[in-house]
Protein backbone atom coordinates (compact mmCIF):
# COMPACT_ATOMS: atom_id res chain seq x y z
CA UNK A 1 0.00 0.00 0.00
CA UNK A 2 1.32 3.44 -0.90
CA UNK A 3 1.48 6.22 1.67
CA UNK A 4 -1.51 8.50 1.75
CA UNK A 5 -1.07 12.03 0.42
CA UNK A 6 -0.56 14.85 2.90
CA UNK A 7 0.11 16.98 4.90
CA UNK A 8 -2.74 19.07 3.46
CA UNK A 9 -6.42 18.28 3.72
CA UNK A 10 -9.24 17.32 1.41
CA UNK A 11 -12.55 18.84 2.52
CA UNK A 12 -15.28 16.64 1.07
CA UNK A 13 -18.61 18.44 0.90
CA UNK A 14 -21.33 15.79 0.75
CA UNK A 15 -25.10 15.71 0.86
CA UNK A 16 -28.10 14.81 -1.21
CA UNK A 17 -28.84 16.58 -4.49
CA UNK A 18 -30.56 19.89 -3.92
CA UNK A 19 -29.19 20.70 -0.46
CA UNK A 20 -27.11 23.60 -1.82
CA UNK A 21 -23.56 22.24 -1.71
CA UNK A 22 -22.39 24.15 -4.79
CA UNK A 23 -23.85 27.43 -3.51
CA UNK A 24 -22.02 27.07 -0.19
CA UNK A 25 -18.77 26.12 -1.91
CA UNK A 26 -19.04 29.12 -4.23
CA UNK A 27 -19.71 31.44 -1.29
CA UNK A 28 -16.74 30.09 0.69
CA UNK A 29 -14.45 30.26 -2.36
CA UNK A 30 -15.15 33.99 -2.69
CA UNK A 31 -13.52 34.57 0.71
CA UNK A 32 -10.61 32.12 0.56
CA UNK A 33 -6.98 32.85 -0.07
CA UNK A 34 -4.51 30.97 -2.23
CA UNK A 35 -4.03 28.05 0.17
CA UNK A 36 -7.54 26.73 -0.54
CA UNK A 37 -8.36 25.15 -3.91
CA UNK A 38 -11.79 24.51 -5.40
CA UNK A 39 -11.52 22.18 -8.41
CA UNK A 40 -14.23 21.98 -11.04
CA UNK A 41 -15.77 18.54 -11.24
CA UNK A 42 -15.81 16.63 -14.50
CA UNK A 43 -19.28 15.24 -15.27
CA UNK A 44 -20.75 13.29 -18.17
CA UNK A 45 -23.58 15.80 -18.49
CA UNK A 46 -23.88 18.37 -21.29
CA UNK A 47 -22.93 21.89 -20.19
CA UNK A 48 -25.77 23.99 -18.86
CA UNK A 49 -26.65 26.76 -16.44
CA UNK A 50 -26.47 26.50 -12.69
CA UNK A 51 -23.45 24.28 -12.06
CA UNK A 52 -19.77 24.97 -12.66
CA UNK A 53 -18.27 21.79 -14.14
CA UNK A 54 -16.32 20.44 -17.09
CA UNK A 55 -18.35 18.24 -19.42
CA UNK A 56 -17.06 15.02 -21.01
CA UNK A 57 -18.77 12.32 -23.00
CA UNK A 58 -18.97 8.90 -21.37
CA UNK A 59 -16.28 7.56 -23.72
CA UNK A 60 -13.94 10.49 -23.03
CA UNK A 61 -14.55 10.11 -19.29
CA UNK A 62 -13.63 6.41 -19.43
CA UNK A 63 -10.44 7.30 -21.34
CA UNK A 64 -9.58 9.93 -18.71
CA UNK A 65 -10.15 7.41 -15.91
CA UNK A 66 -7.91 4.90 -17.64
CA UNK A 67 -5.14 7.53 -18.00
CA UNK A 68 -5.37 8.32 -14.27
CA UNK A 69 -6.68 11.86 -14.82
CA UNK A 70 -8.89 11.72 -11.71
CA UNK A 71 -7.95 11.66 -8.06
CA UNK A 72 -11.33 10.06 -7.44
CA UNK A 73 -14.31 9.22 -9.66
CA UNK A 74 -17.76 7.76 -9.09
CA UNK A 75 -21.12 7.07 -10.71
CA UNK A 76 -24.49 8.37 -9.57
CA UNK A 77 -27.82 9.20 -11.20
CA UNK A 78 -26.71 7.71 -14.52
CA UNK A 79 -23.71 10.07 -14.73
CA UNK A 80 -19.98 9.77 -14.10
CA UNK A 81 -18.20 12.33 -11.91
CA UNK A 82 -14.50 12.97 -11.34
CA UNK A 83 -12.17 15.25 -9.40
CA UNK A 84 -9.03 16.11 -11.41
CA UNK A 85 -5.80 14.51 -10.24
CA UNK A 86 -4.02 17.91 -10.01
CA UNK A 87 -5.61 18.31 -6.56
CA UNK A 88 -2.93 15.98 -5.18
CA UNK A 89 -0.28 18.70 -5.53
CA UNK A 90 -1.86 21.32 -3.24
CA UNK A 91 -2.53 18.60 -0.65
CA UNK A 92 1.15 17.59 -0.85
CA UNK A 93 2.04 21.27 -0.35
CA UNK A 94 0.04 21.44 2.89
CA UNK A 95 -2.92 23.26 1.37
CA UNK A 96 -6.63 22.50 1.38
CA UNK A 97 -8.82 21.21 -1.45
CA UNK A 98 -12.59 21.67 -1.17
CA UNK A 99 -14.91 19.72 -3.47
CA UNK A 100 -18.47 18.52 -3.84
CA UNK A 101 -18.26 14.72 -3.85
CA UNK A 102 -20.58 11.76 -3.47
CA UNK A 103 -20.91 10.23 -0.04
CA UNK A 104 -20.01 6.98 -1.76
CA UNK A 105 -16.60 8.40 -2.75
CA UNK A 106 -15.50 9.23 0.80
CA UNK A 107 -13.83 5.84 1.38
CA UNK A 108 -11.72 6.27 -1.76
CA UNK A 109 -10.71 9.74 -0.59
CA UNK A 110 -9.72 8.37 2.83
CA UNK A 111 -7.56 5.74 1.12
CA UNK A 112 -5.84 8.43 -0.96
CA UNK A 113 -5.43 11.35 1.49
CA UNK A 114 -4.05 11.48 5.01
CA UNK A 115 -6.48 14.16 6.18
CA UNK A 116 -10.07 14.07 4.91
CA UNK A 117 -12.69 16.33 6.49
CA UNK A 118 -16.26 15.37 5.65
CA UNK A 119 -18.84 18.17 5.71
CA UNK A 120 -22.42 17.00 5.35
CA UNK A 121 -24.90 19.58 4.08
CA UNK A 122 -28.55 18.97 4.93
CA UNK A 123 -31.83 20.78 4.33
CA UNK A 124 -35.49 20.07 4.98
CA UNK A 125 -37.19 17.71 2.51
CA UNK A 126 -39.62 20.40 1.33
CA UNK A 127 -36.83 22.89 0.57
CA UNK A 128 -34.78 20.22 -1.18
CA UNK A 129 -37.68 19.18 -3.43
CA UNK A 130 -38.36 22.81 -4.36
CA UNK A 131 -34.68 23.39 -5.20
CA UNK A 132 -34.51 20.31 -7.41
CA UNK A 133 -37.61 21.44 -9.33
CA UNK A 134 -36.25 24.99 -9.68
CA UNK A 135 -33.03 23.73 -11.33
CA UNK A 136 -35.07 22.55 -14.36
CA UNK A 137 -32.37 19.98 -15.15
CA UNK A 138 -34.38 16.81 -14.76
CA UNK A 139 -37.76 15.26 -15.34
CA UNK A 140 -40.28 14.78 -12.54
CA UNK A 141 -39.37 11.07 -12.45
CA UNK A 142 -35.64 11.82 -12.20
CA UNK A 143 -36.29 14.24 -9.35
CA UNK A 144 -38.36 11.59 -7.56
CA UNK A 145 -35.47 9.12 -7.92
CA UNK A 146 -33.04 11.68 -6.44
CA UNK A 147 -35.38 12.33 -3.53
CA UNK A 148 -35.71 8.59 -2.88
CA UNK A 149 -31.98 7.78 -3.17
CA UNK A 150 -30.63 5.92 -0.17
CA UNK A 151 -27.48 7.28 1.46
CA UNK A 152 -24.61 5.38 -0.27
CA UNK A 153 -22.45 5.53 2.88
CA UNK A 154 -24.80 5.45 5.90
CA UNK A 155 -22.05 4.16 8.18
CA UNK A 156 -19.82 7.20 7.55
CA UNK A 157 -20.38 9.89 10.15
CA UNK A 158 -19.59 13.41 8.98
CA UNK A 159 -17.00 15.51 10.79
CA UNK A 160 -19.23 18.59 10.46
CA UNK A 161 -22.84 19.21 9.48
CA UNK A 162 -24.24 22.38 7.95
CA UNK A 163 -28.02 22.73 8.08
CA UNK A 164 -28.56 24.84 4.96
CA UNK A 165 -32.06 26.18 5.64
CA UNK A 166 -30.78 29.72 6.30
CA UNK A 167 -29.12 32.11 3.84
CA UNK A 168 -26.29 31.13 1.49
CA UNK A 169 -24.08 33.66 3.29
CA UNK A 170 -24.66 31.94 6.64
CA UNK A 171 -24.00 28.46 5.26
CA UNK A 172 -20.93 29.67 3.35
CA UNK A 173 -19.55 31.26 6.52
CA UNK A 174 -19.86 27.91 8.30
CA UNK A 175 -18.03 26.15 5.47
CA UNK A 176 -15.34 28.85 5.43
CA UNK A 177 -14.76 28.29 9.17
CA UNK A 178 -14.33 24.55 8.54
CA UNK A 179 -11.86 25.20 5.70
CA UNK A 180 -9.92 27.63 7.91
CA UNK A 181 -9.74 25.04 10.71
CA UNK A 182 -8.59 22.36 8.24
CA UNK A 183 -5.79 24.62 7.03
CA UNK A 184 -4.72 25.29 10.62
CA UNK A 185 -4.16 21.53 11.11
CA UNK A 186 -1.99 21.12 8.00
CA UNK A 187 1.09 22.91 9.26
CA UNK A 188 0.29 26.21 7.54
CA UNK A 189 -1.78 27.94 10.25
CA UNK A 190 -0.47 31.41 9.37
CA UNK A 191 -1.76 31.21 5.79
CA UNK A 192 -4.79 33.34 5.03
CA UNK A 193 -7.86 31.40 3.97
Amino acid sequence: MTARIGPGAFVAVVGASGVGKDALISGARAHCGRAAHFPRRVITRPPGPGEDFDSLSEAAFLDAEERGDFAVSWRAHGLAYGIPVWVDEPVRAGEVVVANVSRGAVSALEERYDHVVVVRVTVSDAVRAARLRARCRESVDAIARRLARVDPAPERVADHEIRNDATVAEGSAQLLAIVTAALATTGRPGERV
